[in-house]
């Protein structure tokens, strides 16, 4: 005797199948560093960067679902070498989560370099260009740097699933591996 499945049964693989499309689609869209530069500030070598990304109906859908994403910004100055492999000088990430408040309707972003500071706001749009301005982001000190030497900065973002709600994570498992990362943005930094 063959069992039909419950409507409820149903329903569940309805919902995992469209969760699982969600996820998947979910990063497509531009993802890149626009624009990145250093200033020097009483010896501390301050960022500042403008990365564009992704926006699309999918983030709403995923944010919606409760789905926490986690965007990283890495900066990295390296000591360049002619006849050998650069040296890195600083190797420093800025992390930042965002997720959905579903009763007060808004986007919350969540530094996570900076303890419990948060802000929230009315749109995706308006969330995720907070997330991509990084202003005055202390990422090394004069007293790193020979003066003899020359040094390039790389910047690069990133975005990935963060936490999930509990029942998505028991049926999610195979998806801890979701992020994308974009192309490094390079200069050489003036001394």
């Amino acid at each position: 005797m063959t069992q039909r499945p419950t409507p409820a049964l149903v329903v569940l693989i309805a919902g995992l199948a469209f969760a699982g499309a969600v996820l998947a689609n979910a990063l497509d869209g531009v993802l890149e560093v626009r624009s990145a530069y250093v200033n020097v500030d009483h010896g501390v070598f301050k960022l500042h960067a403008r990365v564009q990304y992704p926006e699309n109906d999918d983030i709403r859908a995923a944010l919606g679902d409760g789905v926490t994403l986690m965007f990283d910004l890495e900066a990295v100055v390296a000591r360049e070498r002619r006849y050998w492999f650069d040296s890195d000088v600083v190797s420093v990430t800025r992390r930042r989560e965002l997720s959905y408040h579903a009763v007060s309707n808004r986007f919350v972003m969540r530094d996570s370099d900076a303890g419990t500071s948060q802000e929230s706001f009315a749109t995706l749009h308006e969330a995720l260009a907070a997330i991509g301005t990084v202003d005055g982001w202390p990422v090394l000190v004069e007293p790193q740097l020979s003066p003899d030497a020359r040094y390039r900065v790389s910047v690069r973002a990133s975005v990935r699933r963060g936490r999930l709600p509990d029942t998505l994570r028991v049926l999610m498992f195979w998806t801890d591996s979701w992020h994308r990362t974009s192309e490094w943005y390079s200069w050489s930094l003036p001394i």
